[in-house]
C-alpha cells in the first residue's frame, strides 16, 4: 500500500519544459493522457483504456484517498498530500482544454469516413443498376426512369412572341426580353396537333365549316359620276351673220323635240341667198342650157350651208317669196342644257346659240385600279345606286375600258352606258357602282343574258338574238362569244373555298386549322388564290370535305404555340398538302398549237428528266431544270390565255423549280409542289407530244400527306424514295387521250369533243404486309383502255 502511494505521489515541482531525468518516464501522451485528464476534471475515477499489454486499469477504493488515478507504467514519485491532485488539476486545466480539440476532430473525421464509404457503396449499387448488372425486380422501373429522364431532357421553353425557336433552357428571350415559358403538351400530343376538349371548345366558341367547291364571284366596288352621253349632245350655232329677234327656248332645261323652233334669226345674207336661188329657178325655166340647172343646184346647196332644212327649201320653192328671217330648229329630242344668247344679240358665223342633250341615256364614269380593270370586259353588266333614289338599282353595261392609266390618279377610266328613261339619273350626281367578276380571272365567263347573243360594238345596250345592224350607229352586230362570253355554263368554274375567317395570314404565311378528328386540330399551310367578302379561294393545301376551324382559330393557334407545335408564326414544319392523291375536276383539256404547244411539251420533257434523276437518287441536272424553267416562263410571259388559275400554276411551278438543284432532300420537297402545279396545268391544256401517253401516280408513304407525280411511261418509279422503295405507289389515273388527228381541231385552244376522264381507273392501295413496309406492286396499266 505504501509502495502504491509512493509511486503515485507527484513531484513537488517539475518544469513543463525540463528534460526527463535518467530513470524517469515522460508523461503519457495520446488517448491515455486525454482520458486521464478528463477523469481528473470530473473528480472521479473513470475506466481507463486498455494498456499496451492488454490489461485493463481501474480505480481502487483505497486509491480514492489520494484522488489520483493509477498510472500506466512507471511514474515520478511525489510527496504531495491528498489535496495536491486538485491543485495540480487546476494548475493543468489549460493543458486539458487544449487536448479536447484534436480529440473531437479525430472523432468527426472517423464519422465522415464511415459516411463516405456508405455513400460510395450506394453510388456503386446505383451505377450497377443503370448499367444493367443489378435488377430491382420491377420490370417497369427502368421504363419509368427512362421516361422521366426523357421527359426532363425534352422539356422545352418558348418565347410567348415566338421570336426565337424553342430552347431547352429557361431564361429570357434575347429578342424581346420576355420570360420564356415552358411548352405545354397533353398526353395525346404528337407535336403537330392540338387537342381541345368539349368543355373548352364551348367556352372559347370554336366553330367549324366544311371545305366545299363552288362557283365564286367577287364584287368590285367603286364610286362614279354620272355624265352626259356625248353621242347624244347637239350644239346649235349660227351659220350666218345676223341678229336674234326671238328666242323660243329662252331658259335652260326646256324640253324640246326634234325640229322644234329654238330661235328666230334675222340675216340680210340669208335673204340674198334666197333671192339668188329663186332667180336661178326662174332662169332654168326659161333657158335650155345645162349650166342653168347647175346654178340651181349650187344655189340650193348654199341655202343648206346657211342652215335651211330641206323642208324650208321646199317651202321657199312653193311660196316663191324670199324671207329675211330664219327659224332655227332643234336637230334632236332632248333638253336645253345651255343658252348662250338673248333676244337682240348679234351673232356671227359659228357662234353657239343653244346646246341640247338627250338624257334618255347617260354615262357612268368609273375609276378602277389597273388590276380590277384588267378583268372587266365590254358588255359586262354594272349595278349602280344613287342617293336620290335609295333602294333602286340601275343597271348598265360596260361600253369602254380606257387602254391607258391616268398618270396622276393611277387609275383606269371605265365608261358604263345606262338607260335613263325615267330621268332619275342626273348628270353630275355620284353613284355607287358594283361589278361582279369571277374570283379568278378566266378567258371565258358565262352570262345568261349574253349567252349566244349578238351585241352592238358601239352601244352595248343593243343586244339581239339574231345578227343584224345597230339601230343607232348602223354597225353590224357581233356575237358575244368574240368578247369572251360562253354560250353555255362552263365545266371548271368551281373552286375550292373556305369561309374567309378560317384563314390566318401573317406576312407571306397562310394557315388553317383542320379538324382531323373530333377535338383534334392540326395546322395546314395553304396558298390563297383570291379573297372575296365571304370566301377564301384555296389554290393548294385543302380538299373538299375537310373540316376547318372558322371561329376561335386564333386561340387554337396560341395553344399550338405554347405546345411548341407548328403555328402561324412558325409554320415551316406544318404539312402543306392534304392526304390522298391530288383531285382533278373532270374537265376537257384544250390543245395548244404553234409555239405555245412546243414550249409546254419541252417543259414536260425536262420534267421527265428530273423525275428520272430523282428516282435514281441523284440531284436533278441543272440543264434540265433551266430548260423547264425557261419554257414555263415563256408560257407565262406569252399570255396565250387569260385564265388566272393557269397563270398562278405556271408561276408556282417556276418558283418550285428554283429549289430543285440545292440538295436531294430539298429537290424532292420542291418536286412535289412542281408536280401538283404541272398536273393542274396539263389537266387544262395539253401539247401534241403529251396527248397519248401520260400517267398520274401517287405514293402514300411520302411524309406530309403523300406525293404525286407524272410519268410518260407506265412503269412506276418512285422519285421520292428512289432505290429505297422504287415501286411504292399506285396508278391514280391515265391522263392520255385519243390522238389529235381523231379528236382535236387545229384551231387554238379547241376543246375536245369527248370527255377523256369519263372512265377513270382508280386502284386502291394493297393492304400492308404483316412483316414489311407498305409497298404495293407496280400496276401494269393497259394502254388500250
Amino acid at each position: 500500500m505504501n509502495e502504491d502511494k509512493k509511486r503515485t505521489r507527484p513531484p513537488a515541482a517539475s518544469p513543463p519544459a525540463a528534460a526527463a531525468e535518467p530513470g524517469t518516464v515522460a508523461p503519457e501522451s495520446g488517448e491515455a493522457a486525454d482520458h486521464r485528464s478528463s477523469e481528473e476534471l470530473h473528480g472521479k475515477a473513470q475506466p481507463l483504456p486498455p494498456s499496451p499489454s492488454g490489461e485493463s486499469l481501474s480505480a481502487s477504493s483505497a486509491e480514492g484517498e489520494s484522488g489520483a488515478a493509477p498510472a500506466v507504467g512507471p511514474v515520478i514519485e511525489s510527496e504531495s498530500t491528498p489535496s495536491e491532485p486538485l491543485r495540480a488539476q487546476a494548475a493543468s486545466g489549460d493543458h486539458a482544454c487544449s487536448t479536447i480539440g484534436p480529440w473531437l476532430l479525430r472523432r468527426l473525421l472517423a464519422i465522415a469516413s464511415i459516411i463516405g464509404v456508405v455513400l460510395l457503396i450506394l453510388f456503386a449499387i446505383g451505377l450497377a443498376q443503370r448499367i444493367g448488372w443489378l435488377s430491382t425486380g420491377d420490370p417497369t422501373a427502368g421504363d419509368r426512369n427512362g421516361e422521366s429522364n426523357a421527359a426532363s431532357s425534352t422539356k422545352r421553353y418558348i418565347c410567348p412572341m415566338m421570336c426565337v425557336p424553342p430552347s431547352t433552357q429557361p431564361g429570357r428571350c434575347p429578342v424581346c426580353g420576355m420570360e420564356l415559358v415552358e411548352a405545354t403538351s397533353s398526353p395525346a400530343s404528337d407535336g403537330k396537333t392540338v387537342v381541345i376538349d368539349p368543355v373548352a371548345r364551348r367556352l372559347v366558341g370554336i366553330r367549324t365549316a366544311m371545305v366545299i367547291k363552288q362557283k365564286v364571284d367577287r364584287t368590285i366596288r367603286t364610286i362614279g359620276a354620272i355624265d352626259y352621253d356625248q353621242s347624244r349632245l347637239a350644239t346649235i350655232a349660227a351659220r350666218v351673220d345676223g341678229r336674234i329677234e326671238r328666242l323660243y327656248a329662252d331658259y335652260v332645261g326646256v324640253p324640246v323635240q326634234k325640229n322644234d323652233d329654238l330661235a328666230l334669226l334675222y340675216s340680210p345674207d340669208l335673204y340674198t341667198a334666197q333671192v339668188e336661188y329663186l332667180s336661178a329657178l326662174e332662169r332654168q325655166g326659161n333657158s335650155r342650157f345645162a349650166d342653168d340647172a347647175r346654178l340651181v343646184l349650187l344655189a340650193e346647196e348654199k341655202l343648206r350651208e346657211l342652215g335651211l332644212t330641206d323642208s324650208q327649201i321646199e317651202e321657199l320653192r312653193q311660196s316663191n317669196q324670199p324671207a329675211s328671217r330664219l327659224r332655227i330648229k332643234s336637230p334632236q329630242q332632248g333638253t336645253v342644257i345651255e343658252k348662250a344668247v338673248v333676244e337682240g344679240d348679234y351673232v356671227s358665223i359659228g357662234q353657239t346659240i343653244h346646246r341640247v342633250a338627250d338624257l334618255s341615256s347617260v354615262w357612268l364614269m368609273l375609276d378602277l385600279f389597273p388590276d380590277d380593270a384588267a378583268v372587266v370586259r365590254y358588255g359586262q353588266e354594272v349595278e349602280a345606286e344613287i342617293d336620290a333614289a335609295p333602294g333602286v338599282v340601275f343597271t348598265g353595261r360596260v361600253a369602254f375600258v380606257d387602254p391607258t392609266v391616268d398618270r396622276r390618279t393611277r387609275t383606269v377610266k371605265v365608261r358604263v352606258e345606262m338607260l335613263n328613261l325615267d330621268g332619275k339619273l342626273r348628270p353630275g350626281d355620284y353613284a355607287s357602282a358594283r361589278i361582279r367578276v369571277p374570283a379568278l380571272p378566266r378567258d371565258q365567263v358565262y352570262d345568261p343574258a349574253l349567252a349566244g347573243k349578238y351585241i352592238s360594238p358601239m352601244h352595248p345596250q343593243i343586244v339581239r338574238d339574231q345578227p343584224g345592224q345597230c339601230p343607232i350607229c348602223g354597225m353590224e352586230l357581233i356575237p358575244t362569244s368574240q368578247l369572251g362570253f360562253s354560250a353555255k355554263p362552263l365545266d371548271d368554274e368551281t373552286v375550292i373555298t373556305v369561309p374567309r375567317p378560317a384563314v390566318l395570314m401573317a406576312g407571306g404565311n397562310s394557315v388553317v386549322y383542320v379538324e382531323a378528328e373530333p377535338g383534334r386540330f392540326e395546322v395546314r399551310r395553304v396558298r390563297v388564290a383570291a379573297l372575296t367578302d365571304q370566301w377564301a379561294i384555296i389554290a393548294t393545301g385543302l380538299k373538299p370535305g375537310e373540316i376547318v376551324a372558322t371561329d376561335g382559330n386564333f386561340l387554337i393557334d396560341s395553344q399550338s404555340q405554347l405546345a411548341g407545335n407548328p403555328s402561324l408564326l412558325a409554320p415551316s414544319k406544318a404539312p402543306q398538302f392534304p392526304p390522298g392523291p391530288l383531285e382533278l375536276p373532270p374537265v376537257r383539256p384544250r390543245l395548244l398549237t404553234d409555239q405555245a404547244a412546243q414550249w409546254l411539251d419541252d417543259a414536260l420533257a425536262a420534267y421527265f428528266d428530273i423525275h428520272s434523276a430523282l428516282a435514281a437518287d441523284m440531284v436533278p441536272p441543272v440543264i434540265a431544270v433551266e430548260r423547264m424553267s425557261t419554257n414555263l416562263q415563256r408560257l407565262l410571259a406569252s399570255r396565250t390565255w387569260d385564265d388566272a388559275s393557269i397563270m398562278l400554276e405556271l408561276q408556282d411551278a417556276v418558283d418550285a423549280a428554283n429549289n430543285l438543284t440545292v440538295s436531294l432532300d430539298t429537290a424532292r420537297i420542291a418536286f412535289r409542289r412542281l408536280s401538283h402545279s404541272l398536273l393542274r396545268i396539263v389537266h387544262r391544256i395539253r401539247g401534241p407530244q403529251t396527248m397519248a401517253h401520260l400517267y398520274h401516280f401517287y405514293c402514300p408513304m411520302v411524309p406530309g400527306g403523300g406525293g404525286d407525280w407524272m410519268q410518260n411511261t407506265p412503269e412506276l418509279k418512285n422519285p421520292y424514295w428512289g432505290a429505297a422503295m422504287i415501286s411504292c405507289g399506285e396508278l391514280v389515273r391515265k391522263l392520255g387521250i385519243a390522238t389529235p388527228e381523231q379528236t382535236l381541231a387545229p384551231e387554238m385552244l379547241q376543246p375536245l369533243n369527248d370527255n377523256p376522264f369519263s372512265e377513270l381507273q382508280l386502284r386502291p392501295l394493297a393492304p400492308p404486309p404483316s412483316d414489311g413496309p407498305l409497298i404495293s406492286p407496280t400496276p401494269e396499266p393497259n394502254d388500250d383502255e
